[in-house]
C-alpha cells in the first residue's frame, strides 16, 4: 500500500516532537504533507519554530511548516509553559532552526492540500488545539467532505481533565473549534487522556532511546525526562504518559488500539466544566456517535514501535 497522506497540526510540546518524529521515521506508512503550527501549549511564535527544529532535528528539513492560528476562535489563549517549559521543548540545548518557515498561512495550506489532492486521501492529524483546522472548515466548508479522517489527541472521559478538572488541554483551549469539528460528520479517531494514560514514560523505556545514542533519539530522551516530571508529581506514576504519539502510533499500527464507536459532545457554555468531552461510552442516549473513542492500547508494542522509528532518524 502506499504511505498514507497526512497534515500535522501541532503546538510542540515536547510529546508533539515524539509524534513529529514517529511520523517522520515511518515513510513507508506516512507521507508528512506539511507540518500546520498552532498556538497552544506555547504560544505560536514558539511552535513554529519549534515544528522546524524537530524537523531538521530528524533530518527532514525539506517539510514544510506554516504557522496558522496565534489564538483560539472565540477566546483568549491559554498556554502550559508549566509543563513544557518556557520553549515549549525544554529539557535539551537545541539549535535555531535554520530551515524557512513557509509564507502561506496554516489554514491557507490546509484548505489547499484538501482542494488539491484527491478527495478523501488526507487525513488530518490533530495535536493541539483544533483551532487551523475549525477555522479552514468555515472559510472553505467544502473541504469538510473531502478529508478522508481526523485522528486527534484530546479529550478524556473517565479520567476526568488535566487543565481543569473535566478538560483536557486540547479541547479546553478553544472548545469551540472542537465543537466544529465534532459536529463536521467527518470521522473521527479520538486518542483521550484514558488510553494516553496507559502509555507511560517508564525510565527503563526512556533509557532505551537514550541508548540509540543518535541526536535525534538522545535529544528526545532528554526532552521526556524534563516532560514528565510535572505528571509523575502531579499523577504519583512512575513515569508521565505521552499524549501525542498515539495519534501517529495510530496510523502505523493500528492493533495496537482498541475502543468503540461513541457520540462525543463538546461543553462550550458552562464556567465549571468548560472544554469538557461528554462521551456516551456506555450508549444511554440516542445520539448518533460521531467518533471512535479509543479506550485501550499497547503500551509495549507502543513504546517498542516509537523506539524502532527513532533508531531510523
Amino acid at each position: 500500500m502506499s504511505p498514507r497522506k497526512i497534515i500535522i497540526d501541532t503546538d510542540p510540546g515536547q510529546d508533539d516532537a515524539a509524534a513529529i518524529m514517529l511520523a517522520l521515521g515511518s515513510a513507508e506508512e506516512i507521507e508528512v504533507l506539511g507540518i500546520t503550527a498552532v498556538a497552544g501549549n506555547v504560544p505560536l511564535a514558539r511552535t513554529e519554530r519549534n515544528a522546524r527544529i524537530v524537523c531538521e532535528l530528524s533530518g527532514r528539513p525539506d517539510i514544510r511548516v506554516f504557522a496558522g492560528c496565534d489564538k483560539p476562535m472565540r477566546r483568549p489563549l491559554v498556554t502550559a509553559e508549566h509543563v513544557h517549559g518556557s520553549t515549549g521543548l525544554d529539557g535539551t540545548e537545541l539549535d535555531e532552526p535554520t530551515m524557512p518557515l513557509q509564507k502561506q498561512h496554516a489554514v491557507d495550506f490546509i484548505i489547499e492540500t484538501l482542494r488539491t489532492e484527491p478527495e478523501k486521501t488526507v487525513t488530518l492529524c490533530t495535536l493541539g488545539a483544533l483551532t487551523n483546522v475549525a477555522t479552514a472548515f468555515e472559510k472553505a466548508p467544502d473541504i469538510v467532505d473531502r478529508v478522508q479522517e481526523i485522528v486527534m489527541m484530546g479529550g478524556g472521559y473517565f479520567e476526568g481533565g488535566n487543565i481543569t478538572p473535566s478538560a483536557e488541554f486540547n479541547i479546553y483551549v478553544d472548545p469551540e473549534a472542537a465543537d466544529i469539528v465534532f459536529r463536521s460528520g467527518i470521522p473521527i479517531v479520538m486518542m483521550p487522556l484514558d488510553v494516553t494514560h496507559q502509555l507511560l514514560c517508564l525510565k527503563e523505556r526512556v533509557d532505551r532511546i537514550d541508548a540509540i545514542g543518535r541526536p535525534a533519539a538522545k535529544a528526545m530522551a532528554a526532552m521526556l525526562r524534563f516532560y514528565e516530571r510535572f505528571d509523575v508529581e502531579k499523577y504519583g506514576s512512575d513515569g508521565g504518559p505521552l499524549h501525542d504519539p498515539a495519534v501517529t502510533a495510530y496510523l502505523i499500527r493500528p492493533e495496537l488500539f482498541s475502543g468503540r464507536h461513541c457520540n462525543v459532545e463538546i461543553e462550550t457554555q458552562s464556567p465549571l466544566t468548560l472544554g469538557a468531552t461528554v462521551i456516551d461510552w456506555w450508549r444511554v442516549t440516542d445520539r448518533k456517535p460521531n467518533a471512535l473513542v479509543i479506550g485501550k492500547a499497547d503500551a509495549d508494542g507502543f513504546f517498542a514501535l516509537l523506539t524502532e522509528r527513532l533508531a531510523r532518524l
